[in-house]
């Protein structure tokens, strides 16, 4: 019977575990409505007339924590060249990832008649620290011994296209097709390349409302999974502010309807002088939840070395209020 306690307990950890690091380097929630579009895409750094700080803290279910900075820019007033770079730490229960991503993107204008036009190629590297640590375990004491770390290193690939107010992304996330020193490769699958594509139109009258419908579509290479997220957000100016209220709903269609995912995310924001914030809340329906509570994640941002806005109606690149 102690036996079996223990495999039972190593398989639970197992599967809690890989839920994490089975995915991307950093799990991907609707954090990037946001004005967080650059930890999806690569080629979303320094996109904008502004570079951008941004700190998340998120709690997705219990004893599951996400914690990311980013900031990225252009290198100079006139050059095409940018940069950026994101932290991050993501618990797990025993298991962590605690990483950093580098990235270099350039960016083309292709003015046509004085509007927006821009095609930008991104490119990103990361390592990443992943841990298992049950020094904390209460059950069998010869499982709260295990302690491993080990890094691995991936990197990701993006194309985006901006044209007045349409914007659209493509990035292929975990290029390298093995996420060497994954510390439970015997219990998932190695290959964790992700193509994801996104794509959203900016309208609406800057007096009253504006509008940003908007897609994005996953599919993870190596387990077959595919979701589709269906986004619309709205836009109030005011005096002195801007106020925006955005709403997600992520469904998975992978043909197993055993594991099904089905998710609703509201969002509220606010867009004050060069600062944002954002309150994002996530809840999970259909046949896979794993926290009833939902999640919860906000957000903090500050725009800098802010240049002449551009000749584009789509708010990720002219995000300052």
């Amino acid at each position: 019977m102690k036996f079996l306690f223990r495999v039972s307990i190593l398989i639970l950890f197992f599967s809690s575990a890989s839920q994490t690091s089975a995915q991307e380097t950093l799990p991907i929630f609707s954090d990037y409505l946001s004005d967080n579009v650059y930890l999806l895409h690569p080629a979303a750094a320094g996109i904008g007339t502004c570079g951008k700080v941004r700190l998340t803290a998120g709690r997705y279910w219990e004893d599951n924590e996400l914690q990311t900075l980013s900031f990225h820019s252009k290198l100079g007033e006139d050059t095409n060249a940018s940069a950026g770079v994101v932290l991050f730490n993501d618990k797990n229960g025993f298991h962590s990832q605690k990483g950093v991503q580098g990235t270099f993107a350039y960016h083309l204008d292709l003015f046509r008649g004085g509007e927006f036009n821009q095609l930008s190629f991104g490119l990103s590297l990361g390592a990443v620290q992943n841990t298992v640590d049950q020094t904390t375990f209460t059950g069998d004491p010869t499982v709260a011994q295990l302690i491993e770390s080990d890094f691995y290193f991936n990197g990701d690939f993006g194309v985006a296209y901006h044209y007045g107010g349409l914007s659209s992304y493509f990035t292929v996330k975990n290029l390298f097709l093995s996420a060497k020193g994954n510390l439970n490769d015997r219990f998932e699958p190695l290959n964790l390349r992700n193509y994801i594509f996104g794509a959203g139109y900016f309208f609406g009258n800057e007096e009253k409302f504006q509008y940003e419908p908007s897609v994005m579509l996953q599919f993870k290479e190596g387990t077959s999974e595919n979701y589709l997220d269906i986004n619309m957000k709205v836009y109030k100016k005011l005096d002195k502010a801007q106020l925006w209220a955005a709403l997600s709903y992520r469904r998975s269609f992978d043909g197993n309807p055993v594991q099904e995912v089905q998710q609703i995310t509201p969002i509220l924001g606010a867009n004050v002088g060069q600062w944002m914030f954002s309150y994002t809340y996530s809840k999970q329906s259909g046949s896979v939840v794993f926290e009833n509570a939902g999640f919860h994640q906000l957000t903090v941002g500050v725009n800098v070395l802010c240049r002449r806005p551009r000749a584009s109606a789509c708010p990720n690149i002219n995000g300052s209020f």
